[in-house]
C-alpha cells in the first residue's frame, strides 16, 4: 500500500527536498543555549502564568511586555511546555514553518506551472540563505512567513473553487500574522487584493462586497488583541514595550511600522532610543580610539572575581552598552567595543565586507533602487533576483487584454508581492537583513515558474525569446560572481571563479547548443544550476558550519570566525569569536577607518591556535545569542538568594532582562525585570517599587551597571534602591574563576587597563549571572 502510495502519489523529489530543508534548518540547534535571550525569556515567563502568557509578558510579574504581538510567542511557549524549555524547543517552530513554507511554496507553483517548476521552486526557497538563517532562531519571521503563504494558499484554492469561506479565510490569516509581527504582514495585502480582482469569476459588484468583507475580517482579526489589551486597565495588565505610551496600536503602527520605513526609532516616550544612540555612539568613539593604539600583549593567567568592577565585561560601549541589544528592533550605531562594525562588518552581521561600507542603519546598505544588490545586502536573498527578474518578461510576453491566463494572473501575484516588498527595502531606513525573508517566496516561485518558461520558449528556438534563458543564466551567474568575490579573502577566490566560469561555459553552450545536440543542451543546464545554485547553497550552509548570530540572524561565511574554503584562502583574514575576540572584517574595518595607524596589526598573530578553533566551536554551540549569548546560571547566586528567601515572591528584581535570563530560563524562578527592551519606558515607579517591599514580594534587587536599558533604566527607581538597599558583599554571592586570557589590551591613551578576560565573558562570569555587557552588578537587600 506504501508502496503503491509513492509510486502514484509521493513525489520524490520533493521530499528530498524537504529533507535538505529539515537538515539546514534543524541540525545542531541543539547546541544553542538561548538563542535569542529577549525572547527565550518572555516565553520562560509566559510558562509560568496564564496572564503572562496572554500578554507576552517579558518577566513573571508582569511588568512589561515584548516589543512584538504574542502569536508566535504563544506557539513557542506551547512547543516548550511540551518538550521543556530549551533553545531547541524555541527555535523547533520556526525550522517547522521554514519547511512547511517549501511545501506550500510547491503546492503554489505546482497547479499552474507544473511539477519541474514546483521543484524548482521549492528547492529555491529551501536555500534561500537568510531563510534558512533566520529559521534556525526564536525570531518571528520565518513563522510570519509561513503564514503569509498560507494565506496565499487558501486565496488561491477559494478562487479555484469559488469558496467565499475560503477568501475570507485567507484575509484573517493574514490577520494572524499581523499579530506575529505588525504592519510587516500588510506588504502581501496589495497582492492578494489585486489577485482576487484578476482571477475571480465573480461580477464586479460580487467582487466589491467579497473584497469589503474581506477587508472587515482583515481588520477584526487583526486588531482582537489590541483592542482587548488597550481597553484592559494598564494596572491590570504589563506595560506595553517599546510602544512609547503604553498603547498596542502605538507599537503597531510607530514603532512597528512607519518608524521602520522612516528610520525613526523613537518610541514616543522620553526620546529614550536617541538618548541611548547617543550614548552607544559617545561610547564606540572612546573604544574605537582605545582599539587604534591597542597593543595585543603575551598570554597570562589572572585569577578573576564577578565584582563590580566589570573588569570581564565587554566595554560599556559595547553593542547595546548597559545591556541590551536588538532583538529585531532598538539598536545602537552598529559597532562593538573594539570598534568592529555590528552590523556593517564581515565579522557580525549586517553587511558586506568592508565594515561601515556597508552603509544605512546596521549596515544594511545605502537607500536606493540598487540596494538589494548592494554587497551590505545581496547574500541574503538575492542571489536569484536577476534571473526572476529576466524571466518574468518571459512569462509576461504573451500578455494580452483579452488573453490573460491564469498563469498570466499568479505572475502578477508574485509580482505585486516581490516589488512593494523590494521597493520598502530600497528605501526604508530601520530593518535588519533577516526581514529579507519576505522575498524569499516571490522570487523562489518566479524562478521556478521562470525557468520552466523559459526552458519551453528556447526549445521552440523562435524569436527573441530564444535568447532570454542564455541572458538570465549569465546575468545570475555573473551577479553570484560579484557577491562572492566580495569574500575572496574570507573563503578563497576559486568559488568566485567557478561560478564565473561555469555561468559562462553553461550560456555559451545554450547557445552553440541551439545547432548542436540535446546532450550538449543537458551539459548546459547542469552547468548553468551549478553557475546559479552554487552561491545560495554556499550561504545556506553558513549558519552550520561557521555559526551564526541568534539575535540578529545573517547568512554568510562571515559568521563570527573560522570555516574552510578553497585555494585562495587568505587565513589571516580568518575572525576570532565574539566575546573579546576580533571577528572577521573588523580588522580591516580599523584599517580603513584609521590610515596609518598599524600597532595593533604588527602585533596580533594571524597563526591559526587550537584557541581560535575552540573559540569557533563555542561561537557555534551557542548559536551567538546576541551580546549575552554566553550567559551561564550563577549557582553560587541562585543558592544565596534561595538560601534567604523569606517567602517572597519573586527571587530578585533585575534591572534588565540579561541579568534575570538564566534565572528565569534555566532555573525556572519567578524575577521581575524592571525595565523594558527600551530603557526609557516607565515600567516601574518608586512607589511601585515601594509597594512591592513593603508587601514582602521582593527584597533583592540587581542593579547591573548599565541599568534597564542603553541609557540606564530608571534613575529615579535605581537611586532609591541604593538609598534604602543594603549592599550584600560581592564574595558572599558572586562565583570567583580563574581564568586564562589568550590576550591582554591595552589602550594606550587611556592611562588605566582595559583588559578583557574572554574565558570569563564565555563562561557568563562577566557581571550577575553571567551579565557580560554593561559590566558591573551590585545585589541590594532592601526591608521596609
Amino acid at each position: 500500500m506504501i508502496k503503491k502510495w509513492f509510486k502514484t502519489r509521493a513525489d520524490i523529489p520533493l521530499i528530498i527536498i524537504m529533507l535538505i530543508s529539515a537538515f539546514l534548518n534543524g541540525y545542531n540547534i541543539w547546541q544553542d543555549k538561548y538563542v535569542n535571550t529577549y525572547y527565550t525569556t518572555a516565553v520562560a515567563s509566559m510558562l509560568q502564568s496564564f496572564h503572562n502568557f496572554f500578554f507576552a509578558s517579558l518577566d513573571s510579574a508582569g511588568s512589561v511586555t515584548v516589543d512584538k504581538p504574542p502569536v508566535v510567542f504563544w506557539i513557542q511557549t506551547l512547543s516548550a511546555y511540551i518538550f521543556g524549555l530549551h533553545g531547541w524547543s524555541v527555535i523547533l517552530p520556526q525550522a517547522l514553518a521554514q519547511i512547511g513554507s517549501v511545501l506550500l511554496i510547491y503546492l503554489l507553483v505546482k497547479p499552474s506551472f507544473g511539477t519541474l517548476a514546483a521543484r524548482l521552486a521549492a528547492f529555491a526557497m529551501a536555500t534561500t540563505p537568510i531563510a534558512v538563517a533566520v529559521s534556525r532562531t526564536n525570531n518571528i519571521d520565518a513563522m510570519l512567513v509561513f503564514t503569509l503563504l498560507l494565506a496565499t494558499w487558501l486565496l488561491f484554492r477559494g478562487l479555484k473553487n469559488s469558496k467565499t469561506g475560503l477568501i475570507l479565510a485567507a484575509f484573517a490569516v493574514v490577520g494572524i500574522a499581523f499579530n506575529e509581527k505588525m504592519l510587516q504582514a500588510y506588504m502581501i495585502v496589495p497582492a492578494l487584493g489585486l489577485f482576487y480582482l484578476l482571477a475571480s469569476k465573480y461580477n464586479w459588484k460580487r467582487k466589491a462586497i467579497t473584497l469589503a468583507g474581506s477587508a472587515v475580517v482583515l481588520l477584526i482579526v487583526s486588531l482582537s488583541w489590541a483592542v482587548i489589551v488597550d481597553s484592559t486597565p494598564a494596572d491590570e495588565r504589563p506595560y506595553m514595550g517599546s510602544s512609547g505610551n503604553n498603547s498596542v496600536l502605538n507599537l503597531a503602527f510607530g514603532y512597528n511600522g512607519l518608524s521602520r520605513l522612516t528610520g525613526d526609532r523613537g518610541t514616543g516616550g522620553n526620546r529614550g532610543d536617541q538618548r541611548a544612540e547617543q550614548n552607544h555612539n559617545d561610547a564606540t568613539n572612546r573604544n574605537n580610539t582605545n582599539t587604534d593604539q591597542a597593543q595585543t600583549t603575551t598570554s597570562s593567567s589572572s585569577t578573576t572575581t564577578m565584582d563590580d568592577s566589570g573588569a570581564n565585561s565587554m566595554a560599556a560601549g559595547g553593542p547595546g552598552a548597559g545591556g541590551q541589544m536588538p532583538p529585531g528592533g532598538f539598536g545602537g550605531n552598529g559597532q562593538d567595543a573594539t570598534g568592529g562594525d555590528w552590523q556593517g562588518g564581515q565579522g557580525f552581521p549586517g553587511g558586506g565586507p568592508g565594515g561601515n561600507s556597508g552603509g544605512g542603519m546596521f549596515g544594511t546598505g545605502e537607500k536606493g533602487p540598487l540596494r538589494l544588490f548592494q554587497s551590505a545586502l545581496s547574500g541574503q536573498a538575492s542571489w536569484l533576483l536577476p534571473f526572476a527578474i529576466i524571466a518574468s518578461i518571459g512569462l509576461l510576453a504573451g500578455i494580452r487584454r483579452r488573453n490573460i491566463t491564469q498563469k498570466h494572473k499568479e505572475v502578477i501575484f508574485w509580482l505585486a508581492w516581490l516589488i512593494p516588498a523590494a521597493a520598502f527595502f530600497s528605501v526604508a531606513g530601520f530593518f535588519h537583513h533577516y526581514y529579507l525573508i519576505m522575498l524569499a517566496p516571490p522570487i523562489a516561485a518566479l524562478f521556478g515558474a521562470g525557468f520552466v518558461e523559459l526552458w519551453q520558449q528556447y526549445r521552440e528556438r523562435s524569436n527573441w525569446l530564444f535568447w532570454m534563458l542564455p541572458v538570465a543564466v549569465l546575468a545570475t551567474s555573473v551577479f553570484s560572481w560579484f557577491v562572492l568575490q566580495n569574500y575572496n579573502d574570507t573563503i578563497g577566490s576559486g568559488w568566485s571563479i567557478v561560478v564565473l566560469i561555469l555561468g559562462i561555459v553553461g550560456t555559451a553552450l545554450l547557445v552553440v547548443a541551439r545547432m548542436k545536440s540535446e546532450k550538449v543542451t543537458r551539459y548546459a543546464i547542469i552547468a548553468s544550476a551549478l553557475a546559479m545554485f552554487i552561491g545560495p547553497v554556499y550561504w545556506a550552509l553558513t549558519p552550520i558550519v561557521y555559526g551564526g548570530n541568534s539575535m540578529i540572524p545573517q547568512a554568510g561565511p562571515t559568521q563570527f570566525g573560522g570555516g574552510g574554503g578553497m585555494p585562495g584562502r587568505n587565513d589571516d583574514n580568518r575572525g576570532r569569536g565574539f566575546n573579546g575576540q576580533q571577528a572577521e572584517g573588523i580588522q580591516a574595518n580599523n584599517q580603513t577607518n584609521n590610515t596609518g595607524n598599524s600597532n595593533s596589526d604588527k602585533n596580533t598573530s594571524s597563526t591559526p591556535t587550537s584557541a581560535d578553533a575552540e573559540q569557533r566551536s563555542s561561537t557555534r554551540s551557542r548559536g551567538m545569542g546576541g551580546p549575552n549569548g554566553s550567559q551561564s546560571l550563577d549557582q553560587k547566586t541562585l543558592s544565596y538568594l534561595q538560601k534567604n528567601n523569606t517567602g517572597e515572591t519573586y527571587l530578585f528584581a533585575a534591572s534588565n532582562y540579561s541579568t534575570a535570563a538564566p534565572y528565569l530560563i534555566e532555573a525556572g524562578q519567578k524575577v521581575i525585570i524592571m525595565n523594558g527592551f527600551v530603557s526609557s519606558d516607565p515600567v516601574y515607579t518608586v512607589d511601585k517599587i515601594k509597594a512591592l517591599v513593603e508587601s514582602g514580594q521582593v527584597k533583592y534587587f540587581m542593579i547591573s551597571g548599565g541599568g534597564g536599558g542603553p541609557d540606564g533604566g530608571n534613575s529615579e527607581v535605581n537611586a532609591w534602591i541604593k538609598e534604602h538597599g543594603k549592599v550584600i558583599p560581592t564574595d558572599e554571592w558572586k562565583t570567583t574563576t580563574t581564568a586564562k586570557t589568550s590576550s591582554a589590551v591595552k589602550a594606550s591613551d587611556s592611562g588605566s587597563d582595559a583588559t578583557n578576560s574572554n574565558a570569563g565573558a564565555q563562561d557568563g562570569q562577566g557581571g550577575f549571572g553571567g551579565d557580560e555587557r554593561g559590566g558591573s552588578g551590585t545585589l541590594y537587600e532592601i526591608t521596609l
